[in-house]
């Protein structure tokens, strides 16, 4: 089990039954858990933006954590 220090945000978010439904179909492959996928599927989508890898190159451009 991960130890939930000051590294970790935890928030609460709510979904309409339609939205879950959809979410539910990514059990076992973003997940087992209701936080793993909803985690995963924020995770893949700011990837498909570009999203992380440009902070990466911005961070790696300014020197700056």
């Amino acid at each position: 089990m991960r130890d939930i220090g000051r590294d970790v945000k935890r928030v609460q978010v709510s979904f309409t039954k339609g939205q879950w439904e959809l979410i539910e179909r990514f059990r076992e492959t973003m997940g087992g858990t209701d936080a793993d996928i909803v985690r995963n599927i924020v995770l893949a989508w700011l990837a498909e933006k570009s999203v992380i890898s440009s902070d990466i190159k911005r961070r790696m451009e300014t020197g700056k954590p």
